[in-house]
């Protein structure tokens, strides 16, 4: 007790971080008790104002960063499951009449399970037994041999590499991956030349806008994937060939307009390099069953649809494959970014609210949404997503964002076919998150990379803020195109 009292009295204890609690908690308890007539929606009901209240506890929280973001997720499951849904508190409950339709509590619960969870779960435990037989740095070097010696083509290399590791496996752990990698190549570069900042900032952006190309390569592309798919939503049956069709050329197409921008930006003075790339790790039965394993739900995940099978469930292939024959064990499962998966959950949780209460389909008659112009909708959301991803997580962002343009995009109806309809906006926020990476507490791959020391911050800004934006607008771009063709 004295020690707390101690560290609390000479500044250990964040003072300012506990400010922010308590100004979140009081707003929230502000907005949960203000008269229901004051937010100016017709047939508005108690719990519904709840809702709107944990919304804004969950946007204060994530912004603020008060507590770490997935114990925000955590925050907003708990109040959810005691004060909104038909498991909570009996003062809390009341008739229907009265207060509103409640959440049904195993489907909050739920989201802990969700089957994009799965999915998730299944891409961890790829990467973790990737890594854990070596066979992550023997893909790399096989990988990025045919780019030879020359060091704009070895810059590529590590780019595209970069970029699909990251669709299949964690963008942070892929970034952590090819950084090492990079260190035998720096030998051969002399000390202050510029190619040492482009090679390192290649692993970074290569991570993050490699992400896009598949629904499992960052958390926002879970989120607008769930939406898009969902069976009581939007259930449009986009399966993960669907989306890797459309969004992993245009991955490429990205990585390679940012290879032109970084050699621009940061070019080499030594015309060649040579590459080594060491895997300590041998090969043995392990590696055999990882490789076919990966090879097998990879094909499963792309032709899965044809052959009436989901991405979810093909995601239970390499847990149970490896479980089983001891690759993985329970002290690998320690390995999985479990504050990922509460992150994703929490988000998850947010949107079943939204629409488990009825609250956006009030929203959607109360406000004139159909009045809205949609290419308007579709920048500033890019925008405002792009912004805050600088500054947040891309997971909060995309969690705040996307169940507010699910009810935005509903409200709106066939308005949106000019632009490609909802996929386009949805898709679209989950694109302008991970083209996020001006700062080093953009991503976690922009704070490994600016750990290294080889980079300055206003090299990333430079680098990071013009490919993003461009990005973006190559993004949209493509997005629009497939939509309207009704491919996305």
């Amino acid at each position: 007790m004295q020690e707390t009292v101690k560290k609390v009295l000479t500044g250990d204890f964040n003072r300012k971080k506990a400010l922010l609690f308590l100004l979140t908690a009081l707003v929230t308890v502000i907005v949960w008790n203000l008269p229901i007539d004051s937010f100016g929606i017709d047939g508005l009901t108690v719990v519904q104002q709840r809702i709107i209240a944990i919304f804004v506890m969950a946007v204060m929280l994530w912004l603020t960063e008060a507590i770490p973001a997935w114990a925000t997720s955590v925050v907003i499951i708990f109040v959810l499951l005691f004060f909104a849904s038909d498991s909570a508190f009996k003062i809390m409950q009341g008739s229907e009449a009265e207060m509103g339709q409640l959440l049904d509590y195993q489907g909050v619960m739920a989201c802990f399970a969700d089957p994009t969870i799965i999915l998730f779960l299944g891409g961890f435990v790829l990467a973790i037994a990737a890594t854990k037989s070596g066979l992550d740095a023997k893909m790399a070097k096989v990988l990025i041999a045919p780019f030879g010696k020359r060091s704009e083509h070895v810059l590529l290399g590590f780019m595209l590499i970069t970029g699909i590791f990251s669709m299949f496996i964690s963008n942070t752990a892929t970034a952590a991956m090819m950084l090492t990698f990079l260190t035998p190549v720096f030998k051969a570069l002399p000390p202050g030349g510029k190619g040492r900042v482009a090679l390192t900032m290649a692993i970074p952006i290569g991570a993050n806008l490699g992400g896009m190309g598949t629904p499992i390569g960052t958390p926002p592309n879970a989120f607008a994937y769930k939406v898009l798919n969902d069976p009581q939503g939007l259930n449009m049956g986009i399966g993960f060939g669907d989306w890797m069709m459309i969004m992993a050329p245009m991955v490429i197409l990205m990585l390679i307009v940012a290879w032109f921008i970084l050699l621009k930006m940061f070019p080499f003075s030594q015309k060649t390099i040579e590459i080594k790339i060491e895997s300590h790790a041998k090969s043995n039965w392990r590696t055999a069953v990882v490789a076919a394993t990966f090879i097998l739900t990879i094909i499963l995940w792309v032709f899965g649809k044809q052959l009436g099978v989901n991405a979810n469930t093909v995601a239970m292939l390499p847990i149970a494959v490896f479980a089983f024959t001891g690759v993985i064990n329970a002290n690998d499962l320690k390995d999985i970014d479990w504050a990922v998966i509460w992150m994703v959950a929490g988000g998850f949780a947010l949107g079943l609210a939204m629409n488990g209460t009825g609250l956006a389909e009030v929203a959607v008659k109360s406000i004139p949404f159909g009045e809205f112009n949609p290419l308007v909708i579709m920048v500033i959301s890019g925008l405002v997503c792009f912004a805050l991803s600088n500054f947040i997580s891309n997971t909060a962002t995309a969690a705040l964002l996307i169940p507010i343009l699910s009810v935005v995009c509903a409200g709106m109806g066939d308005k949106l076919a000019e632009i490609g309809g909802t996929s386009t906006i949805l898709i679209g926020v989950a694109v302008a998150a991970s083209c996020a990476m001006s700062l080093p507490i953009s991503t976690p791959p922009n704070a490994i990379a600016y750990s290294t020391g080889l980079i300055q911050q206003t090299d990333m800004v430079k680098a990071g803020a013009t490919i993003g934006v461009i990005s973006i607008l190559i993004g949209y771009s493509v997005l629009v195109f497939f939509c309207r063709m009704g491919i996305l």
